[in-house]
């Protein structure tokens, strides 16, 4: 009897083993730089709350992209805008009615000296900076948006040929984070904690003085089967993860 109880608990425990096994899955992601922070944190909740894992790539959504076209593996793409994940769906390479804005970006021109940019941007005007740090606008959406704004101010020709030029906004923070650019447009998420900028000195750009940076969400046709894939999308959309997005400075898409 006592051989027989345990031979079914030993049974038992492995198919056990055996449904956590099937059940649990990986998916990988591609997320655009400015991402980087607020999905490490989403993944990791995630995995808790459905016991998948998110393998997470971050990175330059232009970049992605071309990746992507070229058979590379991402499973999910979270972009830093609207128009890659449309791009992908109309080449047939994403699930079509998988598309939705996860986050509205904001952009912030940052320095890493105290009291270095005022907080209405005059230093934009004033000048007295050698360099001055954006994102490629070819590749990264956020420096489409920095591009806006100097534009929109009547001084993009006046500061282009001090442009320092980042592949992805993690580039270009590192750039004036490090000081080889006294100033830059970057990411809010990236420097803010606690609801805050953290340390350095900044201007919250207002939000009409560039186009939305929408950043959307789509599901390759690769990643359809895998369960994964669609479990990470929905886990966006739940309260938890908007919690997160929105810690990090985002705006959060109108229903």
């Amino acid at each position: 009897m006592l051989l027989t109880t345990f031979s079914r608990a030993v049974i038992l425990s492995v198919l056990l083993l055996a449904g956590q096994t099937s059940w649990s899955a990986s998916v990988l992601v591609a997320v655009a730089a400015n991402f980087s922070k607020p999905m490490t944190e989403i993944a990791a909740e995630f995995e808790k709350a459905t016991g998948h894992t998110a393998k997470l790539s971050f990175g330059s959504t232009g970049k992605f992209v071309s990746q992507l076209e070229h058979g590379g593996p991402f499973e999910v793409l979270l972009s830093a805008d609207g128009k890659a994940p449309q791009r992908l769906v109309e080449s047939g390479l994403a699930v079509g009615n998988s598309q939705f804005t996860f986050a509205i970006g904001r952009l912030v021109l940052w320095s890493a000296k105290p009291g270095y940019v005022d907080d209405q941007g005059k230093i934009l005007a004033t000048g007295g900076f050698k360099h001055i740090a954006l994102a490629d606008p070819k590749l990264a959406p956020y420096g489409v948006a920095a591009v806006e704004v100097l534009k929109k101010q009547g001084l993009f020709e006046k500061l282009q040929p001090l442009f320092v030029q980042g592949e992805n906004i993690a580039q270009t923070f590192q750039f004036v984070s490090t000081g080889n650019a006294p100033l830059g447009f970057i990411a809010l998420s990236q420097v803010i904690e606690n609801g805050k900028i953290a340390k350095g000195s900044s201007w919250i750009i207002p939000r009409d003085e560039y186009s939305p940076i929408r950043q959307d969400a789509v599901l390759m046709k690769k990643g359809a089967e895998n369960p994964a894939a669609p479990a990470l999308l929905d886990y966006l959309k739940s309260a938890p993860a908007l919690a997160i997005i929105e810690k990090y400075g985002y705006d959060l898409p109108k229903k």
